[in-house]
């Protein structure tokens, strides 16, 4: 890499490391991924966070895949050498190039059903730990996809740091969020029910229950979740429902 190239990735990093320390993850990507797609540039990414309950991909531009191709994508990702390595491989940043042939990617189900109309003739990707979702430890896949031209080494040097930059920022911005299991089922409809807002008679009326019930609920939950004020515990709750 040339010193202005360093120069540069290093800003780029700069900007990376403040969005990481600065910005919650509900407002991250959007602008994370313009600044990922300028230290490893591409035409597109794919931004695929895995938990023990699933999948939720994500791209820029939005809707490169339609349902469509994700599904026959899916379908045919366990043949994918690719896919196979941020999946159950070590996730170190590797082109596609690095595995097959052209050839041999043009035959592959995946390219068929979704690589193909999204443009992704060449494949840079990586995994890495992601902090956690309420049911286990997350993991992120990272795909920048190009049309013209194959990924330099240099790429894969800058998808090596950022690699660890995303890990760690998404271990601090994700941390683990330890419910206890002793919720019953009324205590935890009363918690759905403040998380959006509603007040104890409110919550009362839906669930057919008198005010004083309610902040009984509300009493034996603030113990559980050890907070101490209606907010407290609907940002608790919150956290853990929205986590992927």
């Amino acid at each position: 890499m040339t010193p202005s190239g360093e120069a540069g990735l290093r800003r780029i990093f700069a900007v990376i490391d403040l969005l990481l320390d600065a910005v919650d993850e509900e407002t991250l990507l959007p602008a994370l991924f313009p600044a990922l797609l300028r230290a490893v540039p591409g035409d597109s990414l794919t931004w695929s966070v895995r938990t023990p309950a699933g999948r939720h991909p994500i791209t820029a531009p939005a809707g490169l895949f339609g349902p469509e191709a994700l599904a026959g994508f899916f379908r045919h990702a366990p043949a994918d050498s690719l896919f196979r390595h941020t999946d159950t491989g070590s996730g170190r940043p590797m082109r596609r190039s690095d595995l097959q042939s052209r050839t041999e990617y043009h035959r592959l189900g995946t390219y068929a059903e979704a690589l193909r109309g999204a443009g992704a003739e060449y494949q840079l990707a990586t995994a890495f730990p992601a902090g956690w979702a309420r049911s286990g430890r997350r993991t992120v896949c990272l795909v920048v996809n190009r049309t013209g031209s194959d990924f330099a080494d240099t790429d894969v040097e800058a998808a090596t740091l950022l690699r660890a930059r995303l890990s760690h920022g998404l271990d601090r911005l994700a941390p683990p969020v330890r419910l206890p299991a002793d919720l019953t089922a009324r205590e935890t409809a009363v918690l759905d029910l403040l998380a959006h807002g509603l007040t104890d008679r409110q919550i009362g009326r839906r669930l057919d229950i008198c005010e004083r019930t309610v902040d009984k609920h509300l009493e034996h939950v603030y113990a559980k979740l050890r907070v101490h004020s209606r907010l407290a515990a609907a940002t608790l709750w919150r956290t853990a429902s929205t986590r992927l």
